[in-house]
């Protein structure tokens, strides 16, 4: 047992903000065994996060010295935890009500337009006592606890520094747009991304089974996975993974599908969820929804021809082969830094020449420059760039305006800003990838 003397003050203020999430907790639950259990399943995350921490081999100091950021983690998802937006409203609670009334065996209609593995979190929530709001951005914050310890374990595939996994498992716990994905808005962009993570450290780590099946389970989970995807063909290629490896991917898709099979969902229900996501926006009629990309430079109101989402398409796909490229063909063996500036230039480029992108579609790219920066700090500016664009298409969407809407000699931007910000990290990323592919191989 840890003597209250033993605490630094940081410690001190770490559990301090904890009593603080939970003393926050307590009336949103309708206080007694709803609001304990909602304490419970914040804080066990809270836990789970320094047992993380643990199996990674970081003793009782560096464990004390983390309950200041795991704490604040805590406490500012408890303080965003009764926000429900307009996508709660109008989807995620419509989708947990047909639960409700249809049970888990209401996974066989055609529900949502989300895959499976996320539809059975949905489908559990009835059986909590308290809000299904609080049980879907729990699921969330859990996955955040995840990305951070993806986070801690890619950065000791980068450097040999012992403080910088822990600065990358504090600051992923801490990134205003992680914590703004889940806990205030409700999305799960950290579950698939949090699986990327895992699957590119397993990779680096020489575990070509383990990184392929939580590949598969990301983009199980959602469509975006495919951004970081063909990242697998240059590690496959390179040597990081055989053949019978890749197995593992489609594998842990079909798995992942079993449950919904099982109650009578026809496989052909599953699978058009992922062509459902492709063209939802595009029936919207707008190339861009609050994102930092491409058509952000081009200014309000100008009407483009019908060909241009076509041209974004093949800027998209000849960015993607360029940056396959560079790793393929280069002659020294790409390094583990050069692989995750590709993972991140991938997750960053596809969806900022794409069309029909949404401001959450960045969150992958910008989660790894944050890695990377933590371990090679002078990149720091391309992380922080990404992170403010990325800022600025969520305050398009959570405050409803946008945050510098722009006029020069009577045109108008609503977020150039942010699209010249996005450019420049994809810039510095690609600079530094180009870079690390000149270097010997970590």
């Amino acid at each position: 047992m840890v003597k209250t003397s033993q605490l630094r003050p940081g410690s001190v203020c770490g559990l301090l903000l904890a009593a603080l999430a939970a003393a926050r907790c307590w009336p949103l639950g309708g206080g007694g065994f709803s609001s304990l259990l909602l304490i419970l399943l914040l804080l066990g995350l809270g836990a789970l996060a320094l047992w993380l921490l643990r199996r990674e081999g970081y003793g009782r100091d560096t464990l004390l010295l983390m309950l200041l950021p795991v704490g604040l983690a805590i406490f500012l998802r408890a303080v965003f935890l009764s926000h429900a937006t307009l996508d709660y409203q109008n989807f995620l609670s419509q989708w947990v009500e047909h639960f409700r009334q249809g049970g888990p065996a209401a996974l066989k209609d055609p529900v949502g337009n989300y895959n499976v593995p996320y539809l059975y979190m949905l489908a559990l929530l009835p059986a909590l006592p308290f809000s299904d709001l609080y049980g879907i951005k729990l699921f969330s914050i859990l996955f955040d606890v995840l990305l951070a310890w993806g986070g801690l374990r890619l950065a000791k595939c980068l450097t040999a520094d012992k403080k910088a996994p822990l600065l990358a498992f504090s600051v992923l716990l801490l990134l205003p747009t992680v914590i703004l994905n889940g806990a205030c808005w409700g999305q799960c962009d950290s579950v698939w991304a949090a699986l990327c993570l895992l699957a590119l450290a397993a990779a680096l780590e020489d575990s070509p089974w383990r990184s392929l099946a939580l590949l598969g389970l990301a983009f199980a989970f959602k469509l975006q996975a495919i951004f970081i995807l063909p990242l697998w063909l240059p590690l496959w290629l390179r040597g990081r993974a055989k053949l019978r490896h890749l197995f593992a991917f489609p594998a842990a898709f079909g798995l992942s599908m079993v449950p919904a099979l099982l109650v009578g969902k026809p496989v052909w229900d599953i699978l058009r969820v992922y062509i459902g996501q492709t063209t939802d926006s595009v029936g919207w009629g707008t190339l861009n929804y609050n994102s930092p990309s491409v058509f952000s430079l081009i200014p309000y109101g100008v009407r483009l021809p019908s060909s241009a989402s076509k041209l974004a398409i093949l800027l998209a796909f000849l960015f993607m082969a360029a940056v396959l490229a560079l790793l393929l063909f280069s002659k020294k063996a790409p390094s583990n830094a050069a692989f995750v500036l590709a993972g991140a230039a991938l997750s960053l480029g596809v969806p900022f020449f794409l069309p029909y992108m949404h401001e959450r579609y960045f969150f992958l790219g910008g989660v790894l420059l944050a890695v990377y920066a933590c371990a090679v700090p002078r990149h720091a500016p391309a992380a922080v760039a990404a992170e403010l664009a990325s800022l600025g298409g969520y305050h398009a969407y959570l405050i409803g305006r946008y945050f510098l809407f722009l006029t020069f000699f009577g045109v108008s931007w609503t977020q150039l800003p942010e699209g010249l910000l996005m450019a420049a990290a994809l810039s510095l990323t690609a600079g530094a990838l180009a870079g690390a592919l000149r270097e010997n191989s970590v």
